[in-house]
């Protein structure tokens, strides 16, 4: 039977639909527009990777997987829990850094640096002193590079073992160059450029880093009281287990993580992949960018 413009839209278009609406918010079509259909240069060609791997679905669980890493820097932590909210309005961060993100990824050069330009006005304004007296402020270079790391790593990660088309060696070091160049807009000092710069930045932050009370806290609303409705706490419960997964063993210890090995390989990355080919499904005939959070 021929289908009409009339008809009511099949599952495949109403789950899209709903997850572009949690993800981009309900400015979601317009900066969608505004984002791809704006004419001009960009920082990022069609062929470049930062493409590839942001606009893959294995960002769901990137973006939960840097969150958890991202935590344990005390005074990153810190700053997150005084002021950006994450409890009281989980969706509206969600959405706004979907939109930076999209915005960096495929926006003009211009709406790019604008946004990076934003980003860094807010970050000037977050200082503060944290409960055992290290005083913060979100500005600071150093803190910034940590931030930027644990990003980059948890997205290049998740799409490297979720990703419907992971990058070759080269693709990855081409991946955390592209990366670099938003850093550098953000106010990172010298940003890592390839996967082993990347790597050996990790491992300099590692003595700066532990499981603060708050990181702990924010550990268990992300995994086990996420503001999700009761339908789908399910393929969250998945994708949140999986997120755990791509952490480097350390960081799962210091959040009191548990984690099997063999139940890994043989339930949690299986239903990880599931979950993230049905959202890629899903959300396929939208063509949105899907991001998701990073502090």
């Amino acid at each position: 039977m021929r289908r009409t413009g009339t008809e009511p839209p099949g599952l495949r278009q109403r789950l899209g639909n709903s997850l572009f609406a949690r993800v981009a918010g309900p400015e979601g079509p317009s900066n969608r527009a505004r984002i791809h259909g704006t004419p001009g240069p960009r920082w990022f060609g069609p062929d470049r990777p930062i493409r590839r791997v942001h606009g893959d679905a294995s960002m769901f669980i990137g973006g939960l997987s840097a969150l958890l890493l991202q935590s344990l820097h005390p005074l990153a932590m810190a700053a997150v829990d005084a002021h950006s909210g994450y409890r009281g309005d989980p969706w509206g961060r969600l959405q706004r850094t979907s939109t930076f993100l999209a915005t960096t990824t495929y926006g003009t050069a211009d709406s790019a640096q604008e946004a990076c330009d934003r980003v860094r006005a807010v970050h000037e304004r977050v200082r503060g002193v944290t409960g055992e007296g290290m005083t913060y402020h979100a500005a600071d270079p150093h803190l910034l590079g940590w931030v930027h790391a644990a990003e980059a790593y948890s997205f290049l990660r998740a799409h490297q073992r979720y990703g419907v088309r992971p990058l070759s060696s080269t693709g990855c070091d081409a991946y955390v160059a592209d990366m670099a160049r938003v850093a550098t807009a953000l106010g990172v000092p010298d940003p890592p450029s390839s996967l082993a710069e990347l790597q050996a930045r990790l491992a300099v932050y590692r003595a700066e880093t532990r499981a603060t009370p708050e990181a702990r806290s924010a550990a268990r609303f992300l995994l086990f009281d996420p503001p999700v409705p009761l339908a789908v706490r399910l393929p969250y419960g998945v994708l949140a287990a999986n997120a755990v997964s791509l952490l480097p063993s350390w960081a799962a210890a210091e959040l009191r993580l548990p984690r099997l090995p063999v139940v890994d390989s043989l339930c949690v990355r299986p239903l990880g992949c599931a979950v993230t080919s049905a959202v890629r499904w899903a959300m396929a005939p939208s063509r949105l960018p899907t991001a998701v959070p990073a502090a």
